[in-house]
């Protein structure tokens, strides 16, 4: 606490207006304040003068004078004359038994985290404005009767008590609930032991935090709700998006991963339920490339939700209105995006889980202006590439033979579009015309294989681009017949629609190829097309196989057989470190190929030779350096790294930039502690 004094003139004497700072910084909040600053002063005037014991005999002057003495700190120093201390000591002071306020020191983000003075979701909106937790917050003010419920559901029956089998088995048991759980709690006590958990056990728990268990967690949110993570931007903030993002406690934001929870997975719209995949993601940015958890930010956008179950559900904790669309949609979008690169502007910025219709608009809007990429456009595209290189390289093939390969895509929405774009863009980098790679390249949805004669009102002009053009290929084609017309040499699923890759299917791909590559990869694990399983089971245990959620080895006539995983992971995480630490300003087409092409060249040939088609999860750090200096090369030749550390390290050669880039990266340590004295800035 200050001392001294303060006044209007240098000296004052014996004036009130001279009372000592420890008196000036209780300015009254309240007239329920007024006994307790009375005696306060009765206690400080003590040790006074008799001028000041004439004050304290006079209760009315004395307030008065104080009120007066406060006013003057106000000008003084007007950040501490607007808090109201009520205790030298204590953060909470209750004024009166009868009244239902009390003095606060906190604000912001420390009162959320004090059990005290704490109300979650049952904070009004009128004290969230004025006490600096507007957007810690979801969007929905719950009374305490329904925070009641919530915890009695979970006291009743556990943080399992939605089955998992309700996930359309999802591959989630309650094994890994009580994982995710454990996890929950370690993270919410002891983050750098969590990561350090995590990174030490990365195979084995990325599947806790991350796809599948995420899907059943995303789908439960509203009732496994307990602690504040990240923020929430909603429509009923619009004007205000600027003056919330201050509300966030950390002055450095590296990375941002956001979604509108329009399409989370394959489980569809969920809402603000969906924040839990860009927490779960950025866990995977700490333990996988190094970022700092205290310089993450997971965020979602409340514009509503289509999922009329959740709407009518008491618990959710969102705006319970139809989802906005068009410019009105849009309007909240850049709202946002402007108020978080206002106050982080060298910050990476992840969509994720964005619906078709407005993943690729977005991506387009701001990608030429801020370091922003979609990980299910761009990122499961690098992933997809990087597998079919991996599996040209265990066929004894070179990379430049893509552009030979005949390959189905199996879903038009923004993942699968993604992909098909980036194969597109790989086969021309090998050597096809554009032309040859769009004859290369098969796309079916829903309404089976997309051609020029679909009505086009029916497709995007991403989907336009490459509907077939032939008169011989009949719109609407199923897959099977599409298969056995065409003989693809790959198969790549990512319409989240479940087991779409029948018997049938994965026999016939087995008949037109030696080594079938087969991969389904949507998530979670219930929205797969295929198992590994069924895959080696119909191709005679020999597929080249890769799933986006993990699936056990296969024993197949004696033998094992490997299953890859077709993860993002893989790319994502060391792609956006490559763009931060090379401050490259923008993520170009060039950064995502460079990324899918460096991840081949990391399984060693022994793998190979036992058919993985990625590099092994538990060497994931090394993993994503390798993706981060892979990126900040193709910057470097675009003219993009402006980092000069970065740029002198390239210089000195690729192992040295390796180091350079493993120093820059978060090491889950404990770190020597020292308490700075009240007043002494860092």
């Amino acid at each position: 606490m200050l001392s001294g004094h303060v006044g209007t003139k240098a000296s004052l004497g014996g004036r009130a207006d001279a009372l000592p700072f420890s008196v000036l910084e209780q300015p009254l909040a309240a007239p329920a304040c007024r006994s307790y600053c009375l005696a306060r002063l009765r206690r400080v005037c003590s040790k006074l003068t008799p001028c000041h014991h004439s004050l304290v005999n006079k209760g009315t002057t004395v307030l008065q004078s104080l009120s007066r003495a406060s006013r003057l700190l106000a000008a003084h120093n007007p950040c501490r004359a607007s808090r109201c201390y009520a205790d030298e000591q204590a953060n909470l002071h209750s004024i009166d038994a009868r009244h239902s306020y009390a003095c606060l020191r906190k604000a912001g983000i420390d009162i959320l985290h004090d059990p005290l003075v704490n109300k979650g979701t049952a904070f009004p909106q009128s004290e969230r404005e004025r006490l600096g937790v507007r957007g810690l917050l979801p969007t929905k003010v719950l009374a305490p009767e329904k925070q009641i419920s919530r915890f009695m559901e979970d006291y009743l029956y556990g943080k399992d008590f939605i089955d998992p089998v309700h996930v359309k088995d999802g591959g989630v048991t309650k094994s890994h609930v009580r994982r995710w759980k454990l996890l929950q709690e370690l993270q919410d006590r002891n983050e750098t032991l969590f990561y350090r958990v995590l990174l030490d056990n990365f195979v084995e728990m990325s599947h806790i935090v991350y796809t599948p268990t995420v899907g059943w967690a995303c789908l439960n949110f509203h009732r496994l709700y307990r602690r504040p993570r990240g923020m929430y931007f909603s429509a009923s903030d619009k004007g205000e998006m600027a003056a919330m993002a201050w509300n966030w406690p950390a002055n450095q934001v590296d990375a941002i991963v956001v979604t509108d929870g329009s399409r989370i997975l394959g489980l569809g719209d969920l809402g603000v339920n969906g924040l839990g995949i860009p927490i779960g993601k950025l866990d995977l940015y700490v333990a996988a490339a190094g970022f700092n958890p205290h310089r993450v930010l997971p965020v979602v956008i409340d514009v509503g939700t289509d999922n009329e179950q959740l709407r009518n559900d008491p618990l959710y904790m969102g705006l319970a209105q139809p989802r906005l669309k068009g410019p009105e949609y849009f309007e909240i979008v850049d709202e946002f995006v402007a108020a978080v690169m206002g106050r982080w502007p060298k910050c990476v910025l992840q969509f994720e889980d964005f619906n078709m219709a407005t993943a690729h608009p977005l991506l387009n809007r701001y990608r030429t202006h801020h370091l922003v990429f979609n990980d299910d456009i761009q990122g499961t595209a690098a992933t997809a590439v990087a597998g079919l290189y991996g599996a040209l390289a265990i066929q004894g093939k070179p990379v430049k033979a893509i552009r030979d390969q005949r390959i189905c895509v199996v879903g038009a929405g923004s993942a699968g579009m993604g992909v098909t774009r980036m194969i597109a863009t790989g086969m021309v980098k090998q050597g096809c015309t554009p032309g040859e790679a769009k004859h290369n390249l098969w796309v079916s949805d829903k309404d089976g294989l997309v051609t020029a004669r679909r009505d086009a009102d029916k497709m995007s002009d991403v989907v336009r681009a490459f509907a077939r053009q032939h008169e011989e290929e009949p719109e609407g084609e199923k897959l099977l017949d599409t298969i056995n017309r065409v003989k693809p040499t790959a198969l790549i699923g990512l319409a989240g629609a479940g087991r779409l890759f029948t018997p049938e299917i994965l026999t016939a791909m087995g008949q037109h190829n030696e080594r079938p590559i087969i991969f389904p990869m949507s998530n979670p694990t219930s929205m797969m097309e295929c198992s590994a399983e069924d895959a080696q089971k119909y191709t005679g245990g020999r597929a080249i196989f890769a799933s986006g959620s993990p699936q056990r080895d296969v024993e197949y006539d004696g033998r094992v057989i490997v299953s890859g995983q077709a993860n993002n992971m893989y790319v994502f995480p060391g792609l956006a470190m490559g763009a931060h630490l090379g401050q490259t300003g923008i993520i170009t087409d060039d950064m995502i190929m460079a990324a899918a092409e460096a991840l081949p060249h990391l399984v060693p040939p022994e793998d190979l030779k036992r058919g993985d088609v990625y590099p092994r999860l538990n060497q994931i750090r090394h993993i994503s350096i390798h993706v981060a200096l892979a990126v900040m090369k193709a910057a470097a030749i675009e003219g993009r790294l402006n980092n000069l550390k970065a740029a002198r390290a390239l210089e000195a050669g690729n192992h040295v930039l390796a180091e350079w880039i493993d120093g820059q990266m978060y090491h889950p340590k404990y770190s020597s502690l020292i308490r700075l004295p009240t007043g002494v800035m860092e």
